[in-house]
Formats: C-alpha cells, structure tokens, sequence
C-alpha cells in the first residue's frame, strides 16, 4: 500500500488529472482479469498438458473477454495518443477541414498501456492466475520508478515479486548505484549532447551541410542512447531499493554487427513485448520466408507508431523492417565483426535522422546532406565549429568508451584478482555512483528543465 500511495503521489506531481484514467485502466483490466481467469480456469502451478489444452481450445467467453480488453486499452491509446494524428492525415488525405482535438498527452500511457495488455494476455494464455488482489494489479501498473518511461515490466516476470520479495542493506546500496549511474548518464552525457543536437535541429537548412548533419546524426545517437538507458538504469535501480529484480532493457547496442542483433541489445523490454504478443501470434516464421517478412513488416509498422503519433516514427519503424528483411537474404552476419559494426552503427545513424527530425521532409533534408552535402558556405562551417566546444568533445569521447562493455571485461578480469582487491573495488564503485550523484544534483541545481525523450512517447 505503501508503494502504490507513493507511485500515486508520484505520477500526481505530473498530471494530477490523468491518475483517474489511470485508475480507470487498472481496474478495468483487473475486470477482465478476472472474468478471463473465471473462464479458463488456467493455473500457473497446473501441468503443462492443461496448460496446452487451454491455450489450443481456449473459451469463446474467455476469448471474447481478450479482445474487449485488448479493444479497451488500444482505445485508450487511439483516443489520447494518437486522435490529433488521425484527423490531421485525414484532413490532408481527404481534403477536409476538420478540427483537430487538442488533447494533452498522459505520460507514461504507452507503458503502462502494453503491461496491462500483458496481464490479460498473460492470464488468457494460461501463464498466470488472475489476481483476485485488485491492489495488487493497481501496483503492477502503477509502480512508479518505470511508470514514466519503462522499461515495459511483463506481468509474468514479476508475478511472484508482487507477492514477495526481500528487500536488504545490500540491495538498496546496489540499487543506489545502479540509480546514480543512470542518472550521470542522463545528466552528464545526454544533457550535453542535447545541446548540440537541438542546436543543429533548429537551424535553418540552408546552414546544415554534411559535416552539420554527421555532428548532429552522432550527437543524437548518443543522446537517445544515454537518456534512454540512463532512465531504465534509474528505474532497475530504484525497483532494486524495493526488492523488485527487472530484467535489462540494454545490452551495449552499439556493438552489433547487425540490425537484427540491435534490436536484440536495444529497448529490449519492448522488442521482446512486439515478439511475444504480436510477432509470435502472427505465425512468427512457422509459416515461410514470406509470411516471417509480411509479419515482420507489421511488427515494426507498429513498433514505430508506438513511440509517438507522427509519421517520423512510422517511416522510422519500416525502415529498420526493411533492413531486417534484407538480412534475411543478404549474408550480412557473415561480414567481418568491424564491417558488420560499421554497417548496423550507419543504417541506425540514418534512422535516428528519422526519429529526431521535426518532419518528414526535415528528415529527408538531413539524410541527403549526410551523402552528399559537400558545400562549406561560411554559415555552414560556423555552425559546425560553433558545437566543436571542448566539453563537447570531451564528453563524446566519453560516451564512445562508455558504449563499449568495459564492465563485462573487467568483471572477468578481475576473477583473478584476489578477495581483498575485489572487495576494494567494489568500494570504490560505490564510492565514484556517491560522488556521480552529487556531480548531478550540483549540475541540476544550476541548469533548466531537461526532460527524458521518452517522456514524450
């Protein structure tokens, strides 16, 4: 009860109007919850051939009860999130004049949407037993260090969390450091390359030729990468202080040879969420090479209209689906490991142009200055050198070496090491999280209000 006052208070202090619907939302899908449950009488702790029978020959009812549910939620979003993109496409397609519907986006409702779809889904599939602890549902949807900005929590992954789980001395330290950490990324690392990147997005495009684009195109991926991940560090450190484990939502992306090992590494709580509940249901790649494509083109369409009511984000999407489905028939993973890096850290570059442009034609501006924009007007070098500051440059060089999995490198070096260094390295990390946190707080004390990108989404 505590955790839930807490997690309400939490998201009140952003939009003290929107707990309603979420409210609204948690207790309908505890509704369904519940009659799904009533219907299958699915048990988690059944044995495997019940499980089986009741994912084959599911209910009418219970089926019925899914789909009202899923209907539900998707209305939630297609009404608050994405009502202003509808009419706006409308408007230009058909020629209208329609009024379009100012409604304030609710933060967070992108997540906590798809893990009450998780629930019900979950339930329907035999995987977990309906809760008959409404509160305890309240909690799963609420809860407030991922609420905001993910990752997205499967309700099978913390099921048992829910009920138990121990919270210690060593936990809350570890969690403390994981949290400080997260936000030294956000606050020292993306903040600074936001600088750069807003200052580039929001110049004429007369001023930007290929090296204004290639600055800006490397700025973002690190911005998005280190906000991103700094928030998700944030959010499995805080859940940590509670006796909550989450699993990772990155895995050094940056390092992949492929686009397909990208999305393996990158956002992982929300490509394991598209592949469990869409990419699988559809057929998955059970049913040929062509259908695996056709499902594959659906799953990114959807994963770009996720992250936000623009059509950026949907041509963002199709483009990653494009270069998976060219990795399907191109020998792409046997290139070398540096060419493989160099080829997916390009094809991810030029679909950030994408995801950051304030339009389509922004975009397209960007891309083609990136491949061909070899004019070096005064205004063009000026505004390229005017972000070649040396805090820029430092901390790039930083974000590079922090891309890389030093951690896992040295945590296998230092098995060698005897107990008494670990145990003083181990100190020591604890000590640099300490003085990371109060680096921020002192940045954050004297600078503006920097929100998460994912804030937006």
């Amino acid at each position: 009860m505590l955790l839930i006052v807490a997690s309400l208070l939490f998201y009140a202090y952003g939009e003290p109007l929107y707990i309603a619907l979420m409210l609204v939302s948690s207790v309908m899908n505890y509704a369904f919850g519940r009659v799904i449950g009533a219907q299958t009488q699915a048990q988690v702790q059944g044995k495997a051939q019940a499980q089986a029978q009741v994912q084959d020959n599911p209910p009418s009812k219970a089926k019925l009860a899914l789909v009202g549910a899923i209907a539900a939620n998707l209305a939630f979003l297609a009404v608050f999130k994405y009502a202003g993109l509808f009419v706006e496409t409308a408007d230009t397609l058909l020629g209208l004049s329609l009024t379009i519907p100012l409604i304030a986006l609710p933060i967070g409702i992108s997540f906590y949407t798809f893990q009450a779809m998780s629930y019900v889904i979950d339930i329907y599939r035999g995987e977990v037993q309906a809760s008959k602890n409404y509160f305890k549902v309240l909690l799963y949807i609420s809860f407030f260090p991922q609420l905001m900005a993910g990752p997205i929590i499967k309700y099978h992954d913390v099921d048992k969390q829910l009920d138990a789980r121990v919270v210690s001395v060593g936990g809350i330290a570890c969690g403390l450091r994981r949290f400080s950490i997260g936000l030294g990324k956000k606050v020292l690392i993306a903040n600074t390359m936001a600088v750069v990147v807003d200052s580039i997005y929001g110049a004429p495009l007369g001023d930007v030729n290929v090296a204004v684009a290639w600055i800006g195109a490397l700025a973002y991926i690190m911005q998005i990468y280190f906000d991103f991940s700094g928030y998700s560090d944030m959010a499995i450190g805080l859940a940590q202080m509670f006796g909550f484990r989450y699993k990772e939502n990155f895995n050094y992306p940056y390092i992949s040879s492929s686009i397909q090992e990208f999305w393996r590494r990158w956002h992982i709580s929300l490509s394991t969420w598209f592949k469990e509940y869409l990419y699988i249901p559809l057929g998955g790649n059970r049913k040929g090479k062509l259908r695996s494509a056709l499902n594959k083109v659906v799953v990114f369409f959807f994963c770009g209209l996720w992250h936000g009511a623009s059509w950026t984000f949907v041509l963002w999407g199709f483009f990653h689906g494009l270069f998976l489905l060219v990795e399907e028939y191109l020998p792409v993973k046997k290139l070398p490991k540096a060419v493989g890096v160099v080829y997916a850290l390009l094809v991810v570059s030029v679909g950030f142009v994408i995801f950051r442009a304030n339009s389509l034609d922004q975009a397209g501006y960007f891309i083609v200055q990136m491949l061909s924009g070899f004019h070096f007007e005064d205004a063009c070098v000026s505004l390229a050198l005017q972000q070649l500051t040396p805090l820029f440059i430092f901390t790039f060089g930083v974000a590079v070496f922090a891309c890389a999995p030093w951690k896992l490198w040295l945590g296998s070096f230092s098995e060698r090491f005897d107990e008494t260094l670990r145990s003083f390295l181990a100190v020591a990390s604890f000590v640099a999280a300490i003085l990371v946190l109060l680096v921020c707080v002192l940045t954050l004390s004297g600078g503006g209000y920097n929100p998460f990108i994912y804030f937006r989404f």
